[in-house]
C-alpha cells in the first residue's frame, strides 16, 4: 500500500506550495489514478516518493514504512516507478536495459541472482516487448521505448508500482494493453498508483481516482464520483459534458468547442 499523509511541497519557501496537504492511499489489489490538469502537482508527488524533492511537511509510506527511513535500494525492492521522462546517456541492448530492474536484488559486485533471465523475459512478455529484446535502445520509437521502461519496472518486482503517464507516445492498442496490464497486476495483489491525462481510459480501468487542481485534492472516489461535468469543467477551464461510454457504461468526458 502507498500512502501520502498531508504532503506539502514547496520549491520556493516564499511562494505558494506546488502540492498542498495532499492525502491519498493506493491500496493493494486496486488501480488508483491521480488525474488533473498540467501543473496540478501530479508528477511532483511521484518525484517526492523517489526523494527527488523534499517535503515541507507530511510523509509518504510504503506498507506503513516511511520512505525516508529506508535506503534507496530497499525502496526499490518495495516499489517500482516509471517516471514521466527518462533519457539514457548511452545506448544499450534492450534485454540489458530491462535487466537493470533486477539491480536492487543484488549487490553491486555480485553475480546476477538465479532467475534474473527468466524475470527479464517474463517482464518483456507482459509489457509486449519480447520481440525487441535483441534491439538497441536508441533504435526504438517513442512508444517502444515507453513499453520497454514499463518492462524494466515489471522486472524489478515489488508489491507496488507507480506509473507516471505510462501511455505517452503509445497508440490506442498499446494504451489499452498498458491499462489492462495495470488491472492484471492489481488483481494479483499489487498496489498500482497511476498518473494519467487519459481521463476516459482511467474511468474505464481505475478502482478510484484522485483529482488534483492547483496542488490540492478537489475530489476523490470512484470514477462515477469524480467524473462530474460541472467539476471537471471548472478544473480544466473548458466546456465539456460527461456522458456514458457505450461499450462499458463508464463515465466518459466529451470536450466541446468553445463559442467565439
Amino acid at each position: 500500500m502507498i500512502s501520502y499523509e498531508n504532503v506539502t511541497i514547496a520549491y520556493d519557501p516564499d511562494a505558494a506550495p506546488v502540492v498542498n496537504a495532499v492525502s491519498l492511499r493506493a491500496e493493494r489489489g486496486a488501480v488508483t489514478a491521480i488525474v488533473g490538469p498540467n501543473g496540478s502537482g501530479k508528477s511532483t508527488l511521484v518525484r517526492a516518493l523517489l526523494g527527488r524533492v523534499p517535503l515541507a511537511s507530511g510523509r509518504i509510506l510504503i506498507d506503513n514504512v516511511d520512505v525516508t527511513s529506508i535506503t534507496r535500494r530497499d525502496l526499490a525492492r518495495r516499489c517500482a516507478v516509471v517516471t514521466q521522462r527518462e533519457d539514457t546517456t548511452f545506448a544499450r541492448n534492450v534485454a540489458e536495459y530491462i535487466a537493470l530492474g533486477r539491480y536492487p536484488h543484488s549487490g553491486s559486485w555480485s553475480a546476477a541472482p538465479a532467475g534474473d533471465s527468466e524475470a527479464v523475459v517474463s517482464a518483456a512478455r507482459r509489457a509486449g516487448v519480447e520481440p525487441l529484446l535483441g534491439r538497441v535502445t536508441d533504435e526504438l520509437s517513442g512508444g517502444e521505448w515507453q513499453r520497454v521502461r514499463v518492462a524494466r519496472a515489471l522486472a524489478q518486482g515489488g508489491e507496488a508500482l507507480v506509473l507516471d503517464e505510462p501511455t505517452s507516445f503509445l497508440d490506442v492498442g498499446h494504451e489499452m494493453q498498458i491499462f489492462q496490464l495495470a488491472v492484471s497486476l492489481a488483481e494479483s495483489g499489487a498496489a498500482i498508483l497511476l498518473v494519467s491525462h487519459q481521463l476516459n481510459l482511467v474511468a474505464r480501468f481505475a478502482t478510484s481516482m484522485i483529482l488534483l487542481h492547483k496542488g490540492s485534492v478537489v475530489a476523490t472516489g470512484t470514477p462515477d464520483t469524480v467524473m462530474r461535468g460541472e467539476l471537471l469543467e471548472r478544473v480544466y477551464d473548458w466546456p465539456l459534458v460527461v456522458t456514458r461510454d457505450p461499450a462499458v457504461n463508464a463515465p466518459m468526458l466529451v470536450p466541446l468547442r468553445r463559442s467565439t
